[in-house]
């Protein structure tokens, strides 16, 4: 362990890995930055640059730039009342109502702070935990794995905030869009229509883009650009955030924890940490009736919640290849490319790359602190660019991206413009493209895990239920399934019971 570890310091503290931090860092806090320009998005389009890097800096670039980008989302948010990421959505409401009181330093050296502290817990917390389940890992089989897929799959629709329904939808959708080629255990043509262009399947990285990043300026398109900026110089960021640490410990805890959990559970997000880790923040308080009022409880809470979440959905990438996230969808194509294959041996065979991830997390999120600060303070001007001019900039990097990592295949260009009318027309209509997406990312392990179990087993479904370890996933899948129906008998149940006379 000490020898991979001492090996890992040369891997990162080279001129190409920290060019290309320092590189990303900057990118993600400007995308970051720009209200409808998500961490996902910021992520996808670095791909066709990963193409030229090494494997520490590719994944380098994906690490900082989303670390960046989910702070950075949070500068619209307290200035603006335009979230700039979905993350920031949960207290951007609280965050502007303190800069209108004159607290824009506070709410945004709050966000700051609590993000690189959470960032750096779900750090540590991926140390110690993926290394232990690594060993867990290692006695997996087909059975294990179908049915942790198929957990991921569940547990997506579970916490997606939109209809369960919407969402089971979405994922099947995703799930039909994986079926598509001629890469199945029956190696057998489906969904081509005549097609050869799609006998190799859907790429994943092009289906991305069109999701994240051209329904974005589609959806820019259609709307008004933001209001201007208040005219009003910021005072010192971290000022007084020492005191808010001591005086919130348990929110900031109990933050760091929630986020890193929902981080690891796979579909869920930094976006779904914060929102969650917010609630939470407003049911515990004894200072309830000041939420939305411009408190910065809630924004504690939330703010050490996503960037821990952040960390936490690299646990079910590293370990089993299953996307903790949308970014981390993006991250395991990188991990592949790049000869960094997700699974429990990557911890054993290559160590010294595991720990060199490990320390890009926590430079990542010191770096943030100097970085933000200097975002903030140039965030006015940012903040003022044109749509006009940066939407055609990300349509032609959409582009281009797909182009590229689809082997100069103009067909990928076709599947980004379609995916982004798709993508955009499903969250219009409440259909969360994240669980398409992971349908998408995780289908074809599903089927080949679930073909060859039963090839072991001779047909057999008995060992997808004997084995102890299969049944107490097959356990979680299926109260994740019917969960959402024992909620709505609750609540049936419950309003009958309001409904009836009082005996």
């Amino acid at each position: 362990m000490s020898s991979s570890f001492l090996a890992a310091f040369p891997l990162v503290f080279t001129q190409d890995v920290l060019i290309a931090m320092i590189a990303s860092a900057i990118y993600g806090m400007v995308v970051g930055a720009l209200p409808g320009l998500t961490a996902t998005m910021a992520t996808a389009l670095l791909v066709p640059v990963t193409f030229y890097l090494s494997p520490i800096a590719a994944i380098a670039t994906i690490i900082t730039s989303s670390a960046m980008a989910i702070f950075a989302g949070d500068i619209p948010g307290c200035l603006v009342r335009i979230p700039g990421t979905p993350a920031s959505a949960a207290y951007t409401d609280e965050a502007y109502k303190m800069t209108l009181k004159g607290q824009a330093e506070t709410a945004l050296g709050i966000c700051l702070w609590f993000s690189a502290l959470g960032g750096i817990v779900g750090t540590i917390a991926l140390v110690l935990i993926a290394p232990a389940l690594a060993e867990v890992a290692l006695s997996f089989s087909t059975f294990e794995y179908f049915w942790l897929a198929i957990l991921g799959l569940m547990c997506s629709t579970l916490v997606a905030r939109s209809s369960p329904v919407k969402a089971i939808a979405a994922m099947l959708l995703g799930l039909l869009v994986s079926c598509i080629g001629i890469e199945n255990p029956a190696g057998t043509p489906r969904f081509t229509f005549g097609s050869t262009d799609l006998l190799g399947g859907i790429d994943a990285i092009a289906a991305l883009v069109g999701v994240f990043a051209l329904a974005e300026v589609m959806r820019a398109v259609t709307q008004k650009d933001p209001p201007s900026i208040p005219d009003r110089k910021l005072g010192s960021i971290l000022k007084g955030q020492i005191e808010l640490t001591k005086r919130y410990p348990k929110q900031q805890i109990r933050g760091n924890i929630v986020g890193t959990l929902i981080g690891a559970l796979p579909g869920a997000g930094a976006d779904m940490a914060a929102w969650v880790s917010y609630s939470l923040s407003k049911r515990f308080s004894k200072e309830r009736e000041k939420f939305g009022t411009g408190h910065p409880e809630g924004l504690v809470e939330a703010g050490a919640s996503n960037n821990a979440a952040l960390a936490g959905g690299w646990i079910p990438a590293l370990l089993f290849g299953i996307p903790g996230d949308t970014i981390t969808a993006i991250a395991i194509g990188v991990l592949y490319m790049k000869g960094l294959n997700p699974g429990p041996t990557l911890f054993t065979e290559k160590a010294s790359s595991m720990y060199a991830l490990y320390i890009i997390f926590l430079l990542a999120n010191l770096l943030m602190i100097p970085l933000g600060i200097a975002m903030i303070r140039i965030s006015k001007h940012v903040l003022k660019a044109p749509r006009s001019l940066i939407m055609p900039v990300i349509m032609v990097f959409c582009a281009v991206g797909a182009f590229s990592a689809a082997g100069n295949n103009l067909y990928a260009v076709l599947i980004v413009a379609f995916f982004g009318i798709a993508g955009y027309l499903m969250e219009e209509n409440g259909f969360p493209v994240a669980a398409m997406v992971l349908g998408i990312v995780m289908g074809t392990m599903v089927e080949q895990n679930f073909v060859t179990s039963l090839i072991k087993s001779d047909g057999s479904i008995l060992p997808f239920l004997s084995r102890p370890i299969a049944a107490f996933l097959a356990f979680l899948t299926f109260i994740a399934l019917f969960w959402p129906l024992i909620a709505w008998l609750r609540r049936y149940k419950a309003s009958l019971d309001a409904a009836a006379p009082a005996r």
